[in-house]
């Protein structure tokens, strides 16, 4: 019940379609937003409609295709093994539709389910217009991830290319990639962030949970992802609070409506809105990067700040041409493009966890128990916390985890040269936040239903009531 679904091919449609229980989302980003649907059935219809009328002319035409090349595409097979078994569906649409409705479904993963049963583990398909190999097989997906650019390669539908670019960080691959990769990885690893961030999450969470305390109602889905959205941004650019950070979210999330669309670029599509809301994003970001520029030159030798510092002093001294031709467009761009990552993972699983303990009181209690063990050990001595003492608290990290990092069939946070580069800033963000809410807070949770499609949400969004408490002991969790 563990494999992961990793969509890879000749054209990849996902890395990651669905996650078996828990369903996790490897990519990351509101994929489908509502204007999305309403421009796809209309458009799926108009393409349906067609596919009817003509399709005689069309299995026709395809069956002559086959006839004609079977030897040769025979003779391909044999030399660079066989595609695997499985259906390409209607023309054009593909098994489109039955993905989707699989995907409003209570069961999801059906749509895998029902393949694998009748080709194997490893199948194919079309969706989205997109003919696309599926992989349920951990061992298999393993390998993918494990390989360094020789035999597989990324490839995204065309709405995200033609959103990000050729050159963005999910399409580039090789030297370039792994180079990138190491230098941001190094910069979240490093002493010196690890001793800051942990200060920032601290009070960005506290502000958080102190405002939740005020409300009537929180809607815990939206407030995360504000609070997290801000944390992401002081990483990436020492942005805080305050107006400009509202403008850029706003942007940012018109932005991101557009990752997965009908890729049709004229004024009114959604494409055409998101191009749009990119180049004022970046417009934003590059101001930022040009002041960064000056004052980065002046203090080389001292530690970088943010992600801003890091690639302005790699732009400085690599050895490609792109990066030194255009410093300011380069940098600004891979800035956007790390900000995707933060918009639904997090998020995501922060509201998933505080849904888990309003539904399980034992496992919220034993939370409670070791988070209140290291705050009174903390204040006894009169220390700040610090990064270890948060990855030290193991019943919460098995929590964040669900299962041993060695586990090839629970991937949540790729592998390979894919591993997330943020992995464990993402794990000491997580439990920073389930610290302060089970030691200063108690809740209670109304009824809401996970939505599994087109991403993992709360239909109501999770709302919750708020109350703050002195926890001095092991004092007894009520039944939420």
């Amino acid at each position: 019940m563990c494999n992961s679904f990793m969509c890879f091919g000749v054209v990849s449609f996902f890395w990651c379609v669905f996650m078996y229980f828990p369903i996790i989302q490897v990519f990351s980003g509101n994929l489908f937003g509502p204007s999305y649907f309403m421009d796809y059935w209309v458009v799926g219809f108009l393409v349906l409609t067609a596919g009817i009328i003509l399709r005689s002319r069309l299995w026709i035409r395809l069956t002559k295709w086959k006839t004609r090349d079977e030897d040769e595409e025979q003779e391909k097979g044999t030399k660079k093994g066989m595609i695997p078994k499985g259906s390409l569906g209607w023309p054009v649409i593909g098994e489109t539709l039955a993905f989707i409705a699989c995907g409003y479904s209570s069961r999801p993963v059906t749509f895998m389910d029902k393949r694998k049963s009748l080709y194997g583990k490893v199948f194919k398909t079309n969706i989205i217009g997109t003919p696309i190999i599926i992989s349920t097989d951990a061992e298999v997906n393993k390998v993918v991830l494990q390989n360094h650019g020789n035999t597989f390669v990324p490839a995204y539908p065309k709405s995200i290319t033609e959103l990000l670019g050729e050159n963005s960080i999910l399409s580039i691959n090789g030297p370039h990639q792994k180079r990138l990769h190491t230098i941001i990885g190094a910069f979240f690893r490093s002493p010196h962030l690890k001793e800051r961030i942990t200060r920032d999450i601290e009070a960005s969470v506290g502000l958080t949970l102190d405002s939740w305390a005020q409300l009537p109602v929180v809607h815990v889905q939206d407030e995360i992802k504000k609070m997290t959205f801000e944390i992401l941004v002081k990483l990436l650019m020492s942005i805080s609070r305050g107006e400009d950070l509202e403008i850029l979210k706003l942007e940012f999330e018109e932005f991101i409506k557009g990752l997965i669309c009908i890729p049709i670029n004229f004024p009114g599509t959604r494409l055409y809105k998101s191009l749009k809301a990119k180049e004022r994003l970046i417009k934003i970001v590059k101001k930022v990067v040009k002041e960064r520029q000056v004052a980065t030159a002046e203090r080389k030798n001292s530690p970088a700040n943010d992600a801003v510092d890091v690639l302005l002093r790699d732009v400085s001294d690599g050895a490609s041409s792109d990066k030194q031709s255009q410093p300011l467009d380069f940098v600004s761009g891979k800035i956007v493009e790390m900000m995707i990552p933060g918009e639904e993972t997090m998020p995501t699983a922060m509201t998933l966890a505080v849904k888990f303990l309003s539904d399980s009181p034992v496992a919220l209690a034993k939370l409670v128990e070791e988070n209140m063990d290291v705050k009174r050990r903390k204040l006894e001595s009169g220390e700040e916390y610090n990064w270890s003492d948060y990855m030290s608290l193991s019943f919460t990290q098995n929590r964040i985890n669900g299962s041993a990092n060695s586990n090839v069939c629970f991937t949540p946070f790729g592998g390979g040269q894919r591993l997330c580069p943020g992995l464990e800033l993402s794990k000491l963000e997580i439990a920073i936040f389930l610290h302060q809410l089970v030691t200063r807070y108690s809740w209670t949770a109304e009824e809401d239903k996970i939505v599994s499609f087109p991403t993992v949400k709360m239909k109501r969004r999770l709302p919750i009531r708020v109350t703050p408490v002195e926890r001095t002991s092991h004092i007894p969790v009520e039944d939420h």
